[in-house]
């Protein structure tokens, strides 16, 4: 008996623009890089607190490995302006697409999550918005404000994308809402570029973190790598200079995950040893905080992190 189906009613793919991609193998992970499911009550509480708020976080999106430990104690990273992104970047696991209308409420829901989860610090990230004339800025604005009149003790990092072709007063609007942290990942080395995040170009966004810089010296920059890619020892070095010659402050290197077999191969698993090694050479080329391990993601331990972060600049003041 044939069975019949609903074209209709088919789950829609995730990534659609991805289906034509060859599949590609996925290595076993090694045991420093296994994480336990997440079950606690924490972890409960918060999914609730995102669920009742109708919010998006990149945590889910991104199938973050640290969704278990950061949810457990209440820390979310909010993904604003939807959950489809026009880009396609062949590592990351959030939708592609033809996104939604901005939604003019998200900034008061996001700071109503922000205060009930009791945030001493939130991390802000979202979607490319390539169809926004001003690349979703004003949103970032608007959030920011709504966090600080909501939860004025709250210190606040965004991770914006690139604003890539977008007027210059659209990331300078940002800059000047005077986030505590500015950070926009860079992800892997200018010649992984073309293959791994073909929207992007490298020296763009390099710029934007030295514009930051610029515009607003006391302000924060983050920036964070993905290893494991296929990138060589040398060229991760090149990146940590160009970095640094950028004004950044705090660098992350983590090792990249393969979401599915459509996407990017994982070209080998960095050993912790390894991690340590790109950890004590990033801090002797000067960048006040450094945060390199399998596991390290750009919002894990931001809070903590944050703490380092001010103390690092005092006693390099002081000294």
């Amino acid at each position: 008996m044939a069975t019949l189906i609903d074209l209709d009613k088919r789950p829609a793919l995730r990534h659609p623009e991805k289906q034509k991609n060859p599949d590609s193998p996925i290595l076993r992970k090694p045991e420093w890089i296994r994480v336990k499911a997440p079950v606690s009550k924490g972890y409960a509480e918060t999914k609730a607190i995102v669920k009742s708020k109708g919010l998006v976080t990149v945590c889910e999106e991104a199938a973050c490995p640290n969704i278990g430990e950061c949810w457990d104690q209440k820390h979310a990273t909010m993904m604003i302006l939807g959950e489809i992104c026009t880009r396609a970047c062949a590592f990351c696991n959030v939708r592609t697409g033809l996104p939604n209308a901005v939604d003019s409420d998200e900034p008061r829901r996001v700071a109503d999550a922000v205060a009930e989860m009791g945030l001493k610090h939130v991390v802000i990230t979202s979607v490319d918005r390539d169809d926004l004339e001003d690349g979703g800025a004003q949103h970032f604005v608007e959030v920011i404000e709504a966090i600080r009149e909501r939860s004025p003790g709250t210190t606040i990092e965004i991770l914006t994308p690139d604003f890539l072709r977008k007027p210059a007063y659209a990331l300078d609007k940002v800059i000047d809402a005077a986030p505590d942290v500015f950070n926009h990942n860079l992800e892997t080395v200018p010649r992984l570029y073309l293959s791994i995040r073909p929207g992007a170009r490298y020296f763009h966004s390099l710029r934007l973190l030295e514009r930051v810089k610029d515009r607003a010296p006391n302000q924060f920059t983050k920036s964070g790598l993905m290893v494991g890619l296929g990138e060589a020892r040398e060229e991760v070095m090149q990146v940590m200079d160009d970095m640094r010659s950028a004004g950044i402050d705090f660098l992350t290197i983590g090792q990249y995950l393969q979401p599915t077999r459509k996407h990017a191969a994982v070209d080998r698993f960095v050993t912790p040893e390894e991690f340590k090694r790109y950890e004590v050479l990033a801090r002797a080329k000067g960048f006040l905080m450094v945060s390199a391990s399998p596991l390290t993601r750009s919002s894990h331990h931001a809070g903590e992190d944050f703490a380092k972060l001010k103390a690092a600049r005092e006693a390099k003041a002081g000294a």
